[in-house]
C-alpha cells in the first residue's frame, strides 16, 4: 500500500514535472514534503494566483504539465483568476487544492472547501475542463487520470482537483497512469473543401491567432502562406505566430493594428481563413463593414463562436489546427519557400488605414500627471530599443495594457513562437508569473516579461519569487505613473478620467531591490540596451524601469472609435 500524495507526486516525477508551485498550508503540506523527498523542487509564490500563472508558463516552456498547489478555502480562491488565464491560453495546468477531511464535512470548519461553506470545486468549473473533489480514496486513479486527460488533449487547458486531507493521507494499492498525447488526432473531413477555394481566390488572407501558437503551428501557416502567396494578418494574441519582416506580413489588426492590414482589409478580400482566433472584440477593433470577406474558412477547435462576429459564408473547420493544416498541404501538394519577388503583396491604396490611425491618435486629454514628463521617453522607441537588444529567439510575455499594444505595432517578430500575449481574458500582471515560469521551464533560454508600472503593482511580488530562486528572466517595467490603458480609455471617452493615476508612482527600482533582484531605470535608448546586454550577461533576475512619457496615445483607440453611438452613450454615463 502506498499513500496517496506519495502517488501523486510519484507521477508528477514520471510525467517530466521538475518542479511545483505554491503556497504552503496544512491540508496539502504532505504534498510539499513529498516534493523534496523526490526531487521536485517545491517554488514558493508570493500569492496563490502568481503560483497558478508560473505553473502556465512552466508548462508551455517545458512541454509538459504544470502544476500549482493551493490550501482550501482562500487558498484556491486566490488561484482562480490563474485558472481562467490558463483557460484563456489552453494550458494544461493542474490546480490541487486542499480541504479538510472529509469526515468532518458538515461541521464547522476553518478554510472549508466543501459544498457547506467555500465549493472549490463549482468555483474552479467556469474556469477549468475539468474539476471535482476526490471523496473516496478508491477515486484517486481514475480521478487523476480523467483530469490529465482533459488537460492535454483535445481542447487542452486547466483542470482542478480538490483531495481532501484525509484522502490525501490515505493508504491505496500503487498504480500507473502514463500522460497520455498531447492530443487527439482530429481531422476535419471538411479540409479537402478548402483548397479549390484557395485556388479560384483572388484577394485572400489568412488571419491568424494565438490558437496557432497553442497548437504549434507556425510553420503549417508560412507553407501555406507562401505556396498560395497569401497575405498573412496577425491578431493582437497571434503577434508572435508569424514574422513581421516576411514579405507576406501585412503585420497585427485590432487594438495595435498596422495601416497595411487595414488597408488590404478594406481593399476587397474574396476569402479569409481564420486559423485560431474566436475573431474577438479586441481582434477586431476597428473592424468596418467594409472590411468584411466574401466568405470564412474558420480553422477552430471550439465551434462556440465561429459565424458569428462576421456576418458572411462561413466554413468551419474543427479539429487540431496543426494537422487540418498538415492535411490541407498534403492534399494540395503544398510547399513554402517561393521567392521574394513572387511573394510581394499588392497593397490597396493606405489613405483610409492613415485616416484611421489619425482619428486614433485624436483627442484624448489626459489628467494631470505625478511623472516628470520632461525626463521621459516615448513608448515607442522604449520597445524598438528593447528588440534591438534581445537575441532573436527571446521569448516575450507581453501583459495586459498598453505596454503590450505599443509591442503589438513596434515589437519586430523575429523567429515564430517568441511573443505570447493573450487578448481575451487579459488578466493585469499574469505575464509576470508566465515568465518566471516559463524560464523555470527552460533556463538556457532568454525569457522576457513586458509590462507596465499597473500590472507590476498587482503581481510584482513575484520578483521576489525569481530572485529567491535566482530565476534568469528579465522582467521590463514601462513606468508612466497610471493605469495607462484606462486612463486614456477614459479620457477619450468622457473627457477625462477617474482613478487611473497614481499621486504617488511606483518607484519600481526600489521596489525590485527590496526583493533581491537587480534593478535599472533607464531614460534613454542607450541605457535600455545597456541594461538588456547586462541582464543577459550576468543571468540574474533583473527588473529594468523604463519611464516614458504619461501623455503619449497608445494605439488603442481603434475599441472606442468602432464602439456604435449606444455604446458610447452608455460609456459617458448618457451625457
Amino acid at each position: 500500500m502506498t499513500k496517496v500524495y506519495s502517488l501523486l507526486v510519484e507521477h508528477f516525477r514520471k510525467w517530466g514535472v521538475t518542479h511545483v508551485f505554491g503556497i504552503p498550508g496544512k491540508s496539502i503540506s504532505p504534498l510539499m514534503l513529498e516534493c523534496e523527498t523526490r526531487g521536485i523542487e517545491f517554488v514558493l509564490a508570493r500569492h496563490e494566483a502568481g503560483a497558478g500563472f508560473m505553473a502556465g508558463g512552466y508548462a508551455m516552456t517545458h512541454q509538459t504539465l504544470g502544476v500549482a498547489i493551493g490550501t482550501s478555502g482562500p487558498g484556491g480562491t486566490n488561484m482562480l483568476t490563474a485558472a481562467g488565464q490558463a483557460q484563456a491560453y489552453n494550458m494544461p495546468v493542474l490546480f490541487i487544492t486542499g480541504q479538510p477531511s472529509i469526515r468532518d464535512s458538515g461541521k464547522a470548519l476553518g478554510q472549508d472547501s466543501s459544498p457547506f461553506t467555500t465549493d472549490l470545486v463549482k468555483m474552479f468549473e467556469p474556469v477549468t475542463v475539468f474539476s471535482a473533489r476526490i471523496e473516496r480514496e478508491d477515486l484517486v486513479a481514475r480521478y487523476l487520470q480523467h483530469a490529465v486527460e482533459q488537460a492535454l488533449t483535445g481542447v487542452r487547458g486547466p483542470v482542478h482537483l480538490c483531495v481532501p486531507f484525509d484522502i490525501l493521507m490515505a493508504d491505496i494499492e500503487p498504480f500507473d497512469l502514463p500522460l497520455p498525447e498531447s492530443r487527439r488526432r482530429v481531422v476535419s473531413p471538411d479540409v479537402e473543401a478548402v483548397i479549390p477555394l484557395l485556388e479560384q481566390a483572388k484577394r485572400p488572407v489568412l488571419f491568424i491567432g494565438k490558437g496557432v501558437l497553442a497548437a504549434e503551428a507556425c510553420d503549417e501557416v508560412r507553407v501555406i502562406a507562401e505556396h498560395w502567396r497569401i497575405p498573412v494578418i496577425c491578431t493582437p494574441g497571434g503577434k508572435g505566430a508569424f514574422p513581421t519582416r516576411h514579405p507576406l506580413c501585412l503585420g497585427n489588426f485590432g487594438l495595435g493594428g498596422t495601416e497595411q492590414a487595414r488597408a488590404y482589409l478594406k481593399s476587397g478580400v474574396d476569402l479569409m481563413l481564420a486559423i485560431g482566433t474566436k475573431l474577438s472584440d479586441m481582434t477586431l477593433s476597428g473592424f468596418t463593414e467594409d472590411m468584411a470577406p466574401e466568405q470564412i474558412v474558420h480553422f477552430n477547435y471550439d465551434l462556440t463562436f465561429v459565424g458569428k462576429s462576421i456576418a458572411v459564408p462561413t466554413l468551419a473547420v474543427p479539429g487540431d489546427a496543426k494537422l487540418n493544416l498538415q492535411t490541407l498541404i498534403q492534399k494540395a501538394g503544398a510547399a513554402g519557400k517561393a521567392g521574394p519577388d513572387e511573394m510581394e503583396v499588392p497593397l490597396a491604396n493606405t489613405a483610409a488605414a492613415a485616416s484611421a490611425t489619425a482619428a486614433e491618435a485624436g483627442s484624448c486629454q489626459s489628467a494631470a500627471s505625478s511623472v516628470d514628463t520632461e525626463s521621459c521617453m516615448s513608448a515607442v522607441t522604449a520597445v524598438q530599443a528593447l528588440r534591438k537588444a534581445l537575441p532573436d529567439e527571446a521569448v516575450l510575455f507581453g501583459d495586459d495594457g498598453s505596454h503590450t499594444f505599443y509591442a503589438i505595432r513596434h515589437y519586430d517578430i523575429r523567429e515564430a513562437g517568441t511573443f505570447y500575449f493573450d487578448d481575451v481574458f487579459g488578466a493585469m500582471g499574469h505575464a509576470i508569473g508566465y515568465a518566471i515560469g516559463a524560464s523555470i521551464g527552460a533556463p538556457d533560454k532568454p525569457i522576457v516579461c513586458l509590462t507596465g508600472d499597473g500590472c507590476a503593482m498587482m503581481h510584482g511580488n513575484e520578483i521576489s519569487t525569481a530572485a529567491n530562486h535566482q530565476v534568469p528572466v528579465i522582467i521590463v517595467v514601462l513606468n508612466n505613473g497610471r493605469l495607462d490603458m484606462v486612463d486614456k480609455g477614459m479620457s477619450y471617452l468622457n473627457g477625462r478620467s477617474v482613478g487611473a493615476i497614481y499621486s504617488k508612482p511606483l518607484n519600481t527600482v526600489l521596489y525590485a531591490q527590496s526583493m533581491g533582484a537587480d534593478a535599472h531605470c533607464c531614460r534613454t535608448e542607450a541605457e535600455i540596451i545597456s541594461s538588456v546586454q547586462e541582464a543577459l550577461r550576468t543571468k540574474k533576475p533583473t527588473v529594468i524601469e523604463v519611464m516614458v512619457d504619461p501623455l503619449e496615445i497608445p494605439p488603442i483607440l481603434t475599441r472606442l472609435l468602432s464602439m456604435d453611438d449606444k455604446q458610447s452613450e452608455q460609456a459617458q454615463g448618457g451625457e
